[in-house]
């Protein structure tokens, strides 16, 4: 039985330095207090490329260096865009009481018993080498860009899994052997398992992802630990496990699930894992469809605990009652959180084309063109049209101060209405219902 500590999705980089290294140093910690025998860093160590003299490469090396000091460390090459090829070559010089071996490129390495990496020459062991601690089978980020090349841009998608399918089954006779003698058997990629849940709860289901659950157990290895996806989930058929570490911290908003590193058992015949969380961040969302209400904010925040956590409030909102937003009232109540986020949505106003309006002789007749437009009744439109058209202004002035407005519009509705006639040229159907 072999324990290995599995670290993903560090996404180390000056955006995110203060929440990567707070999380992956007390992982870490943790890791070397728990006695690991070896560590796996499933890829996407970084977010993106980085220079030497960055303070995110200069800490996340202290980390690696670190862990070299307790134990050997696997490091697997993740995504192209977060890690460039060639990021993870400086980790092979770092040295310490045992060796970083970086995969990246498709392979078996075993880890011996005096705590050595041995790298197959091939894409696997031809021969098993002798007095192994463990084996592992390697599957670095598939460059999607030259299976389309070779295959198509149209089939690039399913020749994808398709290769790496036929891979993985070719890893099983070498997994089985190295089982039969009693060697724990682990593989570890980076990628999307068609049918897993995104760390904001969407299930990813298409043609595009490279692994399918049938074919990760293809490989015969007794636990497959993977990367890529933020959060952590498992799959489990007859003792040999598949799971997700998920990443070490909380690098967004409406992330879901507990985040830290995995604690892996792992035998010749049998597989266990733990996930310890890590000191990520909290986040919370405050959602309002329309305009945020005050009241009902400070009653949500009442009811859960906000200060230190990063706070998100979302709202959506007319385009002409977007000036309506007190921002300031906002922030004065949450100013116990360490971070505020304001996100409005401005839905924008919709103007619908009434097809012929510009070709309409009269005002009347744009009313009515308009009106079917907007399936609104034209009559009490025609009928103050009208009152603008016959009376004058002081007489209207007049009425509307000795009634009210709502009652002159009334009124004209209802007895001017009646009396309007609609131009000719207009079809009776056509004229809307006077309620």
């Amino acid at each position: 039985m072999i324990r290995i500590a599995q670290f993903s999705d560090l996404h180390y980089s000056g955006k995110h330095l203060a929440e990567a290294d707070r999380c992956f140093s007390h992982a870490v910690d943790r890791a070397i207090a728990l006695d690991v025998d070896a560590a796996v860093i499933s890829g996407d160590s970084t977010d993106h490329a980085l220079d030497l003299h960055a303070p995110a490469a200069l800490r996340l090396a202290s980390n690696v260096r670190r862990l070299a000091e307790h134990c050997p460390v696997l490091m697997l090459q993740g995504t192209y865009s977060h890690e460039p090829p060639g990021t993870l070559a400086i980790f092979r010089l770092l040295g310490g009481r045992f060796p970083v071996h970086v995969a990246d490129r498709i392979g078996q390495v075993a880890l011996s018993n005096d705590g050595n990496w041995i790298a197959s020459e091939s894409w696997r062991f031809a021969q098993l080498p002798g007095a192994m601690r463990a084996l592992f089978s390697c599957v670095p980020t598939v460059n999607k860009a030259t299976v389309a090349a070779a295959f198509g841009a149209t089939s690039a998608a399913v020749a994808v899994g398709e290769q790496l399918g036929a891979l993985l089954s070719g890893f099983g006779p070498t997994n089985r052997a190295a089982r039969e003698a009693g060697v724990p058997t682990i593989g570890v990629s980076h990628g999307t398992v068609y049918g897993c849940m995104t760390e904001h709860g969407v299930p990813m289901a298409g043609f595009d992802h490279e692994f399918t659950t049938g074919s990760l157990f293809g490989a015969q290895a007794q636990a497959f630990m993977l990367g890529h996806i933020h959060r952590h989930q498992e799959w489990e058929d007859g003792g040999r496990r598949i799971a997700y570490a998920g990443s070490i911290g909380r690098f967004h908003y409406g992330e879901e699930g507990e985040k830290g590193f995995l604690l892996w058992e792992v035998g010749a015949t049998a597989a266990r894992l733990a996930l310890y969380p890590t000191s990520a961040r909290r986040t919370i969302d405050f959602c309002f469809e329309g305009k945020p209400d005050i009241e009902a904010l400070q009653a949500a925040i009442n009811a859960q605990e906000v200060a230190g956590a990063f706070v998100r409030v979302r709202w959506n909102i007319a385009d002409e009652d977007r000036h309506q937003v007190d921002r300031d009232a906002i922030g004065r109540i949450l100013n116990a959180a360490a971070e505020v986020k304001l996100e409005g949505r401005i839905v924008p106003v919709v103007r619908t084309r009434a097809t012929g309006l510009s070709q309409a002789a009269t005002i009347a007749d744009k009313v009515q063109v308009w009106a079917r437009a907007t399936k609104v009744k034209a009559n009490p439109l025609l009928a103050c049209l009208e009152c603008l058209q016959t009376c004058a202004p002081e007489e209207i002035v007049s009425e509307i101060l000795e009634r009210g407005v709502e009652a002159t519009v009334r009124d004209f509705s209802d007895t001017r209405a009646t009396a309007y006639q609609a131009p000719s040229d207009v079809a009776a159907d056509t004229m809307p219902d006077l309620v």
